[in-house]
């Protein structure tokens, strides 16, 4: 039964509170298993599972998928859509409620995301997964094709901001396909894009995770304040310990967070973290 015939069937109808836009062309579902490079081994985590035509296309290419989806009227779509899979379980919560815990113990080990993520949650869930204590090594998401490059924009560009920093951090970010905004159902206003994340938390030699974190979201707190100011606001900093920074660093005064490179972001975090176990 095809996916437009079981919708109409259980009568089901589009909710915009859940941003639904589902993908039921096989040769685009296939395209993105293959760009999650989804193997006969792997263990995956679908975020919105929809109407399950993705779910269906990773099951059969996977070891297990574990399909978080928020909409509990699509239990009858699924239970249609995904009959006779026996390696696909499907939970009916919000994503963003569930713990890194409660998720991880559902995975013999490490386990991939791959998504077609609502465009509304898109920033908030991939800040959960990296700053979370999951047991995911890549995301491979359907993301709006604005967010897609303001994900992989350089440093000192409009498009360059936390989420920017923090990703290139610990991963390796790479657009891997542009996608029309007629391959969904509904049709969208905007066109989307495929990304793939692999994760590396090794990628940089950083002292404090946490702090570095912390140090990237003061640096873009106040996007027309000054890298001084901003670090005035969050940390407990005075002007000469700044001065101390900055001149270790070589940074002009006037200099401000959105020219920072991921390095320059490392080599300050990383002298913060320093300047604070002197103080200890």
């Amino acid at each position: 039964m095809e996916t437009n015939e079981i919708l109409n069937n259980c009568n089901f109808e589009f909710k915009k509170k859940f941003g639904q836009n589902f993908i039921t062309d096989k040769n685009l579902l296939a395209a993105i298993c293959d760009d999650a490079e989804i193997s006969e081994t792997d263990e995956v985590l679908e975020i919105g599972v929809g109407a399950g035509t993705l779910t269906k296309t990773l099951a059969s290419l996977s070891k297990k998928v574990v399909g978080y989806e928020v909409d509990k009227s699509l239990f009858d779509v699924l239970s249609l859509s995904l009959k006779g899979y026996e390696n696909i379980e499907i939970v009916f919560k919000d994503f963003l409620k569930a713990s890194s815990s409660e998720v991880n113990t559902m995975f013999n080990g490490k386990f991939k995301v791959v998504a077609n993520l609502p465009y509304y949650i898109t920033t908030n869930i991939i800040f959960k997964l990296i700053e979370e204590d999951f047991n995911v090594t890549s995301l491979t998401l359907m993301v709006q094709k604005e967010v897609a490059e303001r994900l992989t924009s350089k440093a000192g560009t409009k498009d360059y901001g936390t989420i920017t920093a923090e990703l290139d951090s610990i991963a390796d970010v790479e657009i891997k396909r542009i996608v029309s905004r007629n391959m969904f159902l509904p049709m969208p206003n905007v066109d989307s894009a495929v990304i793939n994340i692999k994760l590396n938390r090794n990628k940089y030699e950083i002292k404090d995770i946490k702090l570095h974190q912390k140090v990237i979201r003061a640096s873009f707190s106040m996007r027309r304040k000054t890298l001084v100011n901003c670090l005035k606001s969050n940390f407990s900093l005075n002007s000469e310990q700044i001065e101390a920074l900055f001149e270790k660093l070589k940074y002009d005064k006037t200099i401000r967070g959105e020219v920072l490179t991921t390095k320059d972001f490392v080599n300050l975090s990383n002298a913060i973290y320093d300047m604070s176990k002197k103080k200890l």
